[in-house]
């Protein structure tokens, strides 16, 4: 790295501080900076070892420890924030808006759902339950200007909470990048474990608090399946933990994300990113015997307990740093070298003295981070039910599909918009779906079981309105069988 190691702390700080405080960044927003660039600057990796952490057993599960063995309490809701990520824009699926205003089924997007999900929560328990987005500057005026269509949201000003932005760093000076080609470049947004230091900076967690509301359920806005259930907010409000993270049994589809493991010195539940882990032990992070649960981004926090934490800690919660190399313009590979520091709001289950964990089931994990997952929700497989709440068909037993589109041809949005543009197949009865070559689908055909689909050719192949299951097919020859199946 090319800092001048005869500086102080504060001097290699100062000019990111000044640039932050020339945006109007809060006090919270650049010393939870601070603490990830010092920790860049000493060297440290945020890696975790092996060596140091030890498997996660005995953890509850919601369906076996608390459906059906707890009174849910309707009263809790009056003193509960549900709170949405929503800073992306999707970029990685070709959007350029919020994410969140995808249409994702029936026609109604992320957004619609996320809204519609409240309004009818209301209603059935008669509880004015608090609603929270959190935006990015990139998302708050289209995000805002959508939910104008919902009146119950009308004169709700606690509904946004904004995320900050931090200056990337350059690799040779170890200082704030400078980029006049396009100064917002110059900036990249923290991670989602922003969240702690724009609820401490902006002053919403106090206004919360001052409001009676001491619990929040935090999840990400493409995750559809991350709905407040009342059963599981009973149980942690009796629980008395100030943290509580959801988490799902890991597949062999789930070996490359984020694991639980806990900590060898002193028993503590640690979150370890696929960024924390050393080469060396990949195989352990990948071995799913061994780490059995990943991290699904639905926390619940006690806000009290929150606010204890962080004036313990002058004010922010001492996440660990992940490090990521980038370019400054992510167009243009030749431009200067930077850092981009971020933090990840689950790493925050290492800073509370006895948080804890419980196994939830898959349908409460349905993010949309591929047009796979996008396809998937648009098809049969998922429900919306009276709530509004999306639920896997009865016919699956509780494990989705696992989708596998050509992503040569199926990467971005409009790609998949233009191949499905006559409806998606019937899932509910597959168990997954490889696409191998550019296929138009249409709403009449059937999967059923484990199903690959070619096409060979270069020429654009149209799915025939028939059956397909448990094999490798041809697209434009018929199956073997196609009456035999019974849908």
């Amino acid at each position: 790295m090319g800092q001048n190691n005869s500086k102080s702390d504060e001097e290699r700080f100062a000019p990111f501080e000044a640039k932050m405080a020339a945006e109007k960044l809060s006090p919270a927003a650049i010393l939870a900076f601070k603490n990830s660039y010092l920790a860049l600057v000493r060297g440290e990796s945020g890696m975790i070892p092996e060596d140091t952490i030890k498997p996660v057993i005995g953890i509850p599960s919601l369906d076996a420890d608390v459906k059906g063995s707890i009174s849910a309490d309707a009263e809790l809701l009056k003193s509960t924030v549900v709170l949405k990520l929503n800073g992306g824009l999707g970029t990685g699926m070709g959007l350029n808006q919020a994410k969140s205003l995808l249409k994702v089924k029936d026609g109604l997007t992320f957004l619609d759902l996320m809204a519609m999900q409240i309004v009818s929560l209301r209603k059935t328990t008669g509880q004015d339950v608090r609603f929270m987005l959190m935006n990015s500057f990139s998302t708050s005026k289209d995000t805002l200007d959508f939910l104008a269509k919902y009146p119950e949201f009308e004169n709700d000003d606690t509904l946004e909470l904004m995320q900050n932005k931090v200056p990337k760093i350059n690799q040779e000076t170890m200082e704030p990048v400078s980029w006049s080609k396009d100064p917002e470049n110059e900036w990249c947004p923290p991670g989602h474990g922003d969240l702690y230091a724009a609820l401490y900076g902006s002053g919403r967690l106090q206004e919360l608090l001052d409001a009676g509301v001491i619990y929040m359920f935090v999840s990400n806005s493409d995750n559809l399946g991350a709905t407040l259930d009342l059963e599981l907010l009973t149980w942690f409000a009796q629980s008395q933990k100030p943290f509580l993270m959801e988490v799902c049994d890991r597949t062999a589809a789930d070996k490359k994300g984020g694991h639980l493991a806990s900590r060898k010195s002193d028993g503590q539940l640690v979150l370890r990113e696929s960024a924390m882990c050393r080469d060396e032990d990949e195989s352990f992070f990948q071995d799913i015997n061994r780490h059995a649960y990943f991290n699904t981004n639905n926390l619940w926090i006690r806000l009290d307990l929150l606010k204890e934490e962080l004036e313990k800690n002058n004010g922010i919660i001492p996440l660990p740093m992940i490090r990521n190399s980038k370019t400054v313009d992510p167009k243009d590979s030749s431009s200067t070298k930077v850092y981009q520091l971020e933090t990840a709001m689950g790493a925050a289950i290492e800073c509370f003295a006895g948080a804890g964990a419980i196994v939830v089931p898959r349908s409460r994990f349905a993010p949309v981070k591929k047009t796979n997952d996008l396809f998937l929700l648009r098809s049969d497989a998922y429900e919306i039910q009276d709530d509004n709440t999306l639920q896997l068909a009865p016919e699956l037993n509780g494990v989705p599909p696992t989708i596998n589109l050509d992503q040569k041809l199926y990467k971005f949005v409009d790609d998949l918009e233009e191949l499905t543009a006559d409806g998606v197949p019937s899932m509910k009865r597959s168990t997954s779906l490889t696409v191998i070559g550019k296929v138009e689908f249409n709403s009449l055909a059937k999967v059923e079981g484990n199903v690959v689909l070619r096409n060979s050719s270069n020429n654009l192949a149209k799915l025939a309105d028939v059956g397909y299951a448990d094999g490798d097919f041809e697209v434009g020859d018929a199956p073997a069988d196609p009456e035999g199946l019974s849908f």
